[in-house]
C-alpha cells in the first residue's frame, strides 16, 4: 500500500472522480469536464473502452468481439463525434442485412432485410414480401404483429414482467417466424432468445429501430479497431477537455469525509472530491457503494448476466464477398469481415463470428469451437472448403451483457444514490435501453446531468440538442 500523501479537501466540491473507464465512464467524465469541473477517472485496465476494445496478435489488431450500433443510436453517435470518430464508423447509405439459411430443403437460400424510402411501416413491407424463409402466411402474420408492436409503451412497468415469446405467441407468430425474423433480431441487440427476454426491453428494440423512423434501423460499424474510438481518441478528447486520467488504478474503497465530500481511495493515493460517478459493472458497484447508498443495493446482485462469444478465423484467401451477413440452419449467427479493420494486408481474409446467446458454448475449449465453427463456415461459404486456416482463436466475455430477462427492470437502479453527490453509470442502470454501447453511452449522460443539476450548473442534453 502507497503512503503518498492525500490530496488536500480544498475546492473539493469543484472536482469530480469517475470510477470506470468504459463508454459510460468516459461519457459521464467528457460532460462533467465540459460543464467546467475538474474530472480524474480512474480505470483499472491498461486501457480505456470497458469490453469494446482491441489487442495485439501478432500482426492483426484484433477487436475483442464485433460491436455494430444503429442509426437510432443518438447516444453513441454523439460519443463518436465528440471524439472526432464518426468518419471511421460510418452507417450503411440504408438497411441491407444478407440471411442465408444452410438449412432449407431446396438447399442454401439467400434473402435480405433491406428497407425503401416509403415511410414507416411501409419501410420494409417489400422486403418482408419478399423475405424467403418465412411462407406467405408467416409474412402476413408478422405485418399483424409489428402493427400490435407499435402500440405498446415499452416504458409501461406492466410489460417488463412479461416475456417477448409469450407476447408474439399471442399474435400468431409461429416457433419458425421467432427463428427467423424475431431472435435473429433480438438475439444480437438483447442477447436473448424471445422467451428469455423481457417484453418491455424487446419492445423498445424493436419499436425504436424497426417503427420509429424510416432510417432507424441502419447498421454501423467501426472500420478501424474499437481500441482507436473508445481508447487512443478518447484519451485525445480528455487531454483536451482536462480530464486527468488514470490507468491501472483500481479503487479499493469509497467513503465521506468530515467534510461531506468523497474520498476515493486507490492502491496509489486518496482523492478527494464532492462528485463522484460508479461506472463499473453493478457487482463490482456494489462493492463499492457506501452503507446507504441505495435502499436495496443487494438488487443490483440479482441482475444476471449473459456471455458472448467471438469466434476469430484467418483464412490464407478470400472467401467472403459481403461484409458482413446472418445465418439461419446453423449455430453460426452473424459473420463480419474484419480483414482491413485489423491490418491485414497479405491477400487474406480475416473472419469474426459473434455468438451471442453463448452459455452452450462460453466454456468450450478452442479445439471443440474449432471441430465446431469451421464445417459450419465451409456449409456457408462454399470458397471456405479450400482455404488454409491460418489461425483461429476465441474471445470470451462471460459477462458480456446483463441478462433482459422479464423482471430484470425493478432491478435497475437510476443514475441518482440515496447519498448526494455519487451517482450511478453503466448500461444495467435503468436506461430503458438493453446492454448495448448505446445504453452505456446513455448512461453516462444521465449520470453526468444528474450530477450537475445538483451542483446547479447548465445541464443541456446533446441529444436533444443534436436532433
Amino acid at each position: 500500500m502507497s503512503t503518498a500523501p492525500q490530496r488536500a479537501d480544498e475546492h473539493a466540491g469543484q472536482r469530480a472522480v469517475v470510477v470506470g473507464g468504459g463508454l459510460a465512464g468516459v461519457t459521464a467524465a467528457l460532460q462533467l469536464a465540459d460543464a467546467g469541473l475538474r474530472v480524474t477517472l480512474l480505470e483499472g485496465r491498461p486501457r480505456l473502452g470497458g469490453l469494446a476494445f482491441s489487442f495485439q496478435r501478432g500482426d492483426l489488431t484484433v477487436d475483442n468481439g464485433q460491436h455494430v450500433y444503429l442509426r437510432c443510436c443518438t447516444a453513441y453517435r454523439w460519443f463518436l463525434d465528440r471524439v472526432d470518430g464518426a468518419a471511421l464508423a460510418p452507417l450503411q447509405d440504408r438497411l441491407d442485412v444478407p440471411v442465408l439459411d444452410v438449412a432449407h430443403p431446396g438447399g442454401p437460400r439467400l434473402g435480405r432485410l433491406r428497407r425503401s424510402a416509403l415511410p414507416v411501416p411501409l419501410h420494409l413491407a417489400a422486403s418482408l414480401a419478399r423475405y424467403p424463409h418465412l411462407s406467405l402466411a408467416e409474412r402476413v402474420s408478422v405485418g399483424r404483429a409489428a402493427l400490435a408492436l407499435r402500440r405498446l409503451d415499452p416504458a409501461d412497468p406492466a410489460l417488463d414482467g412479461l416475456d417477448f415469446a409469450t407476447w408474439l405467441a399471442r399474435y400468431g407468430q409461429s416457433p419458425r417466424t421467432i427463428e427467423a425474423l424475431w431472435d435473429l433480431v433480438g438475439i444480437a441487440t438483447l442477447n436473448a432468445t424471445a422467451d428469455r427476454s423481457s417484453l418491455g426491453l424487446a419492445a423498445m428494440v424493436f419499436k425504436t429501430g424497426l417503427l420509429s423512423e424510416n432510417g432507424a434501423a441502419d447498421i454501423g460499424w467501426a472500420r478501424v479497431p474499437l481500441g482507436d474510438l473508445h481508447d487512443t481518441l478518447a484519451r485525445k478528447a480528455f487531454d483536451a477537455a482536462g480530464v486527468r486520467t488514470e490507468l491501472r488504478s483500481r479503487v479499493t474503497c469509497l467513503s465521506r469525509t468530515d467534510e461531506g465530500h468523497w474520498r476515493v481511495d486507490t492502491e496509489e493515493e486518496s482523492l478527494r472530491a464532492g462528485t463522484v460517478v460508479l461506472a463499473v459493472p453493478q457487482r463490482e458497484a456494489h462493492a463499492l457503494l457506501p452503507p446507504g447508498a441505495l435502499a436495496d443495493p443487494d438488487k443490483l446482485l440479482d441482475i444476471a448476466t449473459a456471455p458472448i462469444l467471438n469466434v476469430h478465423v484467418v483464412y490464407d484467401r478470400k472467401v467472403l464477398r459481403q461484409p458482413f451477413f446472418a445465418a439461419l440452419g446453423t449455430p453460426v449467427q452473424w459473420v463480419f469481415d474484419r480483414t482491413d479493420a485489423s491490418g491485414l494486408t497479405d491477400g487474406g481474409q480475416y473472419l469474426a463470428l459473434s455468438q451471442s446467446v453463448a452459455q452452450d458454448d462460453i466454456d468450450e475449449p478452442v479445439s471443440v469451437l474449432r471441430a465446431k465453427y469451421l464445417p459450419e463456415l465451409e456449409r456457408l461459404l462454399p470458397a471456405a472448403r479450400g482455404a488454409k486456416v491460418r489461425d483461429f482463436f476465441v474471445t470470451r466475455e462471460r459477462t458480456a451483457t446483463f441478462a433482459p430477462t422479464p423482471g430484470v427492470g425493478r432491478l435497475r437502479p437510476g443514475h441518482r444514490t440515496d447519498t448526494p453527490g455519487l451517482y450511478l453509470a453503466g448500461a444495467w442502470t435503468a436506461t430503458g435501453w438493453p446492454a448495448t454501447m448505446e445504453g452505456a453511452v446513455r448512461s453516462g449522460l444521465g449520470a453526468a446531468r444528474a450530477a450537475l443539476e445538483t451542483l446547479g450548473r447548465p445541464a443541456g442534453d446533446p441529444l436533444r440538442e443534436t436532433a
